[in-house]
């Protein structure tokens, strides 16, 4: 027996063919292996190898990577077995061990693709393995299967959250990876459908969708498009933004696992033109799967408008480290700034920069508040005044005498601060405390939150200069939504103020970075990210980095930057290709469910 790439059950042979050591008791017949198991329609697994498949007289539990596997597509009309069936012996040890060492290769070649290693066809790869780990396995077994890939990838993935804890750390990873594990046991049923890369890709877009959304806000980082800032894969983000990404990886990393999986399938076939039928199989899914991301080169891209506008960038850098980084000592940062912009102004005098038409400051530029305070105030307006030009300051200013707000700040040479953006995505346990009575009572460090963020609640569309830019705070680079919201106002280029302090030379910086590269080409704008101690950097339009700084040093430049006002598809069609994939991969897991039910009452009423 074979699987065909639509589902369907090849059957190699005839009744005549067969010996009766291939017949079972029960069923009939028994095919070879999938990648070390028995692919068994209806019966006994025979034939499993590199992991053993059982053999003798029950069916396997299992697929790949050393399990015994059954070809549970049915072929059209066909009724399934149901996997794991009362009476069906367990797996065998070894497959077991072969299918926790695939989860545990996948999720160490996920992390790999991430920055700063930056080996992005780990993604592809990684997903087959984790794939091959999970492929005919029951709901429960994948599940933890799905938690134990997701922890080894996360681990080392989110290690730039252990200057906050290594408590903190651990528990973020916990959580996160229930959503795998969630995801892993919705797909167990549906690798048995026809098609089944597409329907698991959609599955992944749903979980990387419900993770950016719950709990307190979401968690979007460490999402598989973000691993694709400038590879084969990126131009799919000006299609269908991060989610047709992450989409577009996974169903290359699901067809290369089905190659495998149908190259093993069965032992050498005696029909002729059913022999050359199985031959194309896994040649055609393999072709499939290097189309995946080579027809990204027919994605439509906007060219250059001619007309461009010079951005000064000031990296002031910090005094400390950690969870301490802003220092004690009163002001420092924002010296360190202002002297840095007055920097700036002076190698502009001396030729030795382009005049810029406007000066951004990274997100915390100044840790006093200019509105209350007159001598942060005049330190502030005598840079701006010294430079020249519009200036964008981020500062945290209090609101009432209890809350603030991380604010994007326009300072004007002549007026003085004027318009403003004020962050909308906070970052709970840094920015607000969620549960607060409850935590400030359990964990003493989320003291140091201090005064409670309020969120804005308009986009951040800044005239500053020549152009209206896109103001973006730090962690709002890695949801779609608010950086769509903020471009679909006209403005450009995008203007990203971070603050990476408490996680310099950790991989958050570059993770962060590689986001900014993917927003370049999902909207068809230059990025300019200041960052109070790196990494400062100019991204192109087509998701290029032209300019960057080194972290925990003190620098500015000015860059040319290029004004692109069309929009993309992406950005006109929104989140709707992330709605449609996660529904069709969630609609996938329901029938796949509600067909295993099915067959489970029709075998118990037998």
């Amino acid at each position: 027996m074979e699987q065909a790439p639509d589902g369907r059950t090849v059957d190699d042979t005839t009744a005549d063919d067969r010996t009766q050591d291939d017949r079972t008791p029960e069923s009939g017949t028994a095919g070879g292996g999938i990648a070390g198991g028995g692919i068994a329609e209806g019966g006994t697994a025979g034939g499993g190898t590199a992991g053993g498949g059982t053999a003798d007289g029950g069916t396997a539990d299992g697929g790949v990577a050393g399990g015994g596997a059954r070809d549970v597509s049915g072929g059209p009309g066909g009724v399934p077995p149901v996997v794991g069936r009362a009476g069906s012996p367990p797996e065998s040890r070894r497959a077991t061990l072969a299918r926790t060492v695939a989860a545990m290769a996948g999720g160490a070649l996920l992390y790999l693709a991430f920055p700063p290693i930056d080996w992005w066809i780990g993604a592809p790869l990684g997903i087959g393995l984790v794939v091959a780990a999970l492929h005919g396995t029951r709901p429960r077994r994948a599940a933890w299967l799905g938690y134990l890939a997701a922890v080894v990838f996360l681990l080392p993935a989110l290690a730039w959250v252990r200057p906050i804890g290594d408590d903190v750390w651990v528990m973020l990873v916990g959580v996160s990876g229930v959503f795998y594990a969630v995801m892993a046991a919705l797909a167990a049923p549906v690798f048995r459908l026809r098609w089944w890369p597409l329907w698991f890709a959609g599955l992944w877009v749903a979980m990387e969708w419900a993770r950016g959304l719950v709990p307190v806000g979401g968690f979007p980082w460490a999402r598989l498009a973000f691993s694709q800032g400038e590879s084969l894969f990126t131009r799919y983000a000006a299609l269908g933004g991060a989610p047709l990404v992450s989409f577009a990886v996974v169903l290359c990393g699901g067809l290369l696992a089905y190659a495998v999986l149908a190259r093993r399938g069965s032992p050498p076939l005696r029909g002729g033109r059913a022999r050359g039928a199985r031959r194309w199989v896994p040649a055609g899914a393999v072709g499939l799967a290097l189309a995946v991301p080579l027809v990204t080169a027919a994605v439509p891209r906007p060219g250059d408008e001619g007309r461009t506008v010079n951005v000064g960038i000031v990296q002031g850098n910090v005094p400390g480290r950690g969870m301490y980084a802003l220092g004690d000592e009163p002001a420092v940062v924002l010296k360190n700034h202002v002297n840095e912009t007055k920097r700036l102004a002076r190698a502009v005098r001396e030729g030795r920069l382009p005049r810029p038409d406007l000066v951004v400051l990274p997100e915390n530029s100044t840790d006093i508040d200019p509105y209350r305070d007159p001598y942060a105030r005049e330190i502030i307006d005598d840079s701006v005044k010294d430079v020249g030009v519009p200036t964008l300051v981020g500062a945290v200013v209090a609101i009432g005498d209890e809350h603030r707000a991380t604010r994007s700040l326009v300072w004007d040479p002549a007026t003085g601060p004027g318009a403003y953006y004020d962050k909308q995505h906070l970052v709970p346990f840094g920015e607000y405390t969620p549960f607060k009575e409850i935590v400030l009572a359990l964990w003493e460090r989320a003291n140091l939150v201090g005064r409670q963020s309020v969120a804005g609640t308009r986009p951040g569309d800044l005239r500053l200069g020549p152009v209206t830019i896109g103001a973006v705070n730090c962690y709002e680079v890695a949801y779609d939504g608010t950086v769509r919201g903020t471009v679909r106002t006209g403005a450009t280029p995008i203007v990203v103020q971070t603050n990476n302090a408490s996680y310099a030379e950790t991989n958050l910086p570059p993770q962060q970075l590689a986001m900014s590269k993917l927003r370049a080409v999902e909207h068809n704008r230059a990025v300019v990210t200041a960052a109070t101690t790196g990494i400062s950097a100019y991204v192109t339009p087509d998701g290029k980095v032209s300019w960057r700084t080194r972290e925990l040093v003190a620098d500015m430049t000015v860059v040319k930057v290029p004004v692109r006002t069309q929009e993309t598809i992406a950005t006109r069609v929104g989140a709707l290709p992330e709605w449609a994939l996660a529904l069709m991969g969630v609609a996938a897991a329901g029938v796949a469910m509600w067909g295993a039910g099915r067959r489970g009452d029709r075998m118990g009423s037998d």
